[in-house]
């Protein structure tokens, strides 16, 4: 099963009646990587950015964390660590949520081996580090299609 399919089975408990998750992928605050490269200071500075100014926005973040749009909502949703060849890294709590009204911008840019997603949102703004693989371009293409029709 993959990631995206894990946070939509996982996502149903914490949605309103109608809801559904149109889009997601697993995340980790902006550094996460790098702390584990061995830039340690760096990482740790990057994070701990990313965290105050999700924090300062009302939205708090996880590690790791799913991001997900529905129709009403962006929701940053626990995740437990994946083992590998798909193997846990199940939802586990609903973190935070906003409406999508609150939310600017969610932007994806290349980054090496991964992407960067940065949200917008209520005049702030945080970055995530995402997987190659990760459907971030979805995401944020999912969140442009469910404001434009709210």
């Amino acid at each position: 099963m993959k990631s995206e399919d894990k946070i939509k089975e996982g996502a149903r408990p914490f949605l309103a009646e109608g809801e559904e998750v149109l889009a997601a992928f697993v995340a980790r605050p902006r550094g996460w990587g790098q702390t584990h490269a061995g830039s340690i200071q760096l990482g740790t500075h990057q994070q701990a950015k990313a965290r105050g100014s999700a924090e300062q926005a009302g939205f708090e973040l996880a590690s790791p964390m799913a991001l997900a749009v529905t129709q009403r909502r962006l929701l940053s949703l626990s995740m437990g660590a994946q083992v590998g060849m798909g193997v846990g890294g199940g939802v586990k709590e609903l973190v935070s949520a906003v409406p999508l009204s609150d939310v600017d911008s969610i932007k994806v840019k290349r980054l090496l081996l991964g992407k960067t997603v940065e949200v917008g949102l209520r005049g702030h703004s945080f970055k995530l580090e995402v997987g190659a693989g990760a459907n971030a371009k979805g995401v944020a293409e999912a969140f442009e299609r469910a404001r434009a029709t709210a």
